[in-house]
């Protein structure tokens, strides 16, 4: 949380801009009238469309925004017509799981628009929403969107100076191979074992336990990664009602300080999302914590149900990963491992053409992208690293992988600073150093690639040439990478065996 590093300082600017958003969509909301329960339910559309809608150019971003309205507005009528009716409501409820996870098929925007849709369906239960409360609701959700849109496009428009990167693909694969549909099956198996224990536990809270699961499965694509997800939801939770005990609680809802403490969790839970899953939860359980104070709701046993609730929807994710569909953590690794290092080799090359002279030629891209698949690398290899993780062994090796990764990325960052330098010159030494890498990435992604086939490292130059040193530190990983991924091919690390 306090020293995960935030180059340019991205992610405080868009935790700032979040927290003022979704201010002023709540703002709006109260000065045109509407009731507490519409405030609310404005306050978390515009909380999803800054935290989720993640496409990688503006002018996608502002179609997938103004798309959320035609995912949300027709579960928000379902959801408040079927609230007296508990067998239909649970039926479409889970129709809606199956469509949001299905919906990742169709990358950020599918996302996106699947998970306003299924929180569209939560929060009714969250409120108790009824049809008399529709055309307030639907005020509120549009007057929200359009203040965090112009929050976001207009007055602060950070992605328009600093354009985020594309998201890395999805891993391949058709039907029930495809691992978003398998996902699919999960969430809606895991869903419906939460709502069903959920409600034999509480007839009033049970949603929290369909949503943990839900929340469980995003930004997850193993059996590891889901399990290692949902433990740090639960960490999350517990301290987070710890706080609220010590919180929330005593404010009795009281309207300023209660609406301070409410954007300083909006802040963390942004701004804490990537480095650290736990301390997210453990701001979103604070801010439900306040939430329900201003609902006036709020007692220390809610909280002890809202732990519960959160235990049985973690339990219904692992049982759904381990049973139904299960995608292995080892398939994870060896995808996301090999398009690591085809990145590595693409940044390099386009850093030579670019010193070579060509003006098309640009590293930065591929820099960037670089980065979000170390990213990933990280999220698949969580279950082996994990601190209570048996296997040491395995738990070594992937430690090794991540620091050698993260030495690339490190070399590769400082090839695109030189190449973005015009004084640079190209040096003849470059093609060959250039060629060592790409033949280095192609020992370890080769399929029948085997310890034979290592190649000898050079030495380091002795000169202050940058690009030279740059690349050789990158010969020095990728050699020693050999190790860890092509030591045993059978092995959970092995890539391209």
């Amino acid at each position: 949380m306090f020293v995960a590093p935030d180059p340019g300082r991205l992610r405080m600017r868009n935790s700032l801009r979040a927290a003022l958003g979704i201010g002023l969509a709540v703002a709006v909301s109260e000065v045109c009238g509407l009731s507490l329960t519409a405030s609310i339910t404005g306050g978390l559309a515009a909380l999803l469309t800054l935290f989720t809608v993640l496409d990688p150019t503006v002018r996608a971003q502002r179609v997938t925004s103004a798309l959320l309205p035609l995912a949300g507005f027709p579960v928000l009528a379902l959801a408040t017509t079927l609230h007296g009716t508990p067998l239909a409501r649970d039926a479409a409820f889970l129709a809606v799981v199956f469509a949001g996870v299905y919906a990742r098929r169709w990358g950020p925007r599918g996302h996106a628009l699947g998970i306003f849709g299924f929180m569209m369906f939560f929060v009714t239960q969250f409120l108790h929403a009824v049809p008399g409360q529709l055309p307030e609701l639907y005020a509120a959700v549009g007057l929200s969107l359009l203040a965090a849109g112009a929050v976001r496009f207009v007055f602060w428009p950070i992605e328009r100076r600093t354009p985020p990167p594309a998201a890395p693909p999805g891993l391949p694969g058709t039907g029930l191979a495809r691992p978003t549909t398998r996902q699919a099956f999960q969430a809606t198996a895991a869903c419906a074992f939460a709502l069903g224990i959920g409600q034999a536990l509480s007839d009033d809270r049970w949603y929290w336990a369909v949503g943990t699961a839900w929340w469980i499965f995003v930004n997850t694509a193993s059996r590891g990664e889901t399990l290692v997800r949902g433990f740090r939801r639960v960490v999350g939770t517990v301290v987070g009602i710890a706080a609220g005990l010590l919180i929330a609680v005593p404010l009795h809802g009281a309207p300023a300080p209660t609406a301070a403490l409410v954007a300083v969790c909006v802040f963390g839970i942004f701004y804490t999302a990537a480095p650290s899953y736990s301390w997210m939860m453990f701001f979103v359980t604070v801010m439900a914590g306040l939430l329900y104070g201003l609902l006036g709701v709020l007692h220390p046993g809610l909280l002890l149900l809202r732990f519960e609730e959160t235990a049985i929807g973690a339990l219904g994710a692992a049982l759904a990963v381990v049973f139904v569909l299960p995608v292995t953590t080892h398939a994870a690794n060896d995808a996301w491992i090999q398009r690591a290092l085809h990145c590595v080799r693409a940044s390099t090359a386009a850093a030579l053409d670019r010193l070579a002279g060509d003006p098309d030629a640009d590293p930065a891209p591929h820099a960037a992208e670089l980065e979000l698949l170390l990213a990933r690398v990280r999220m698949a290899l969580a279950p082996l690293v994990h601190p209570l993780s048996p296997l040491r062994a395995r738990k070594a090796r992937a430690r090794q992988v991540l620091a050698l990764l993260d030495d690339c990325a490190r070399e590769v960052r400082g090839l695109t600073a030189v190449a973005a330098d015009p004084q640079a010159s190209h040096d003849a030494r470059l093609a060959a150093a250039c060629w060592r890498v790409e033949s280095a990435v192609e020992a370890l992604t080769a399929p029948r690639a085997t310890a034979e086939r290592a190649l000898p490292v050079h030495p380091r130059p002795a000169g202050p040439e940058p690009v030279l040193a740059h690349l050789h530190g990158l010969e020095h990983a990728l050699a020693a990478l050999h190790t860890p991924l092509r030591t045993d091919p059978r092995a959970p690390l092995a890539v391209g065996a």
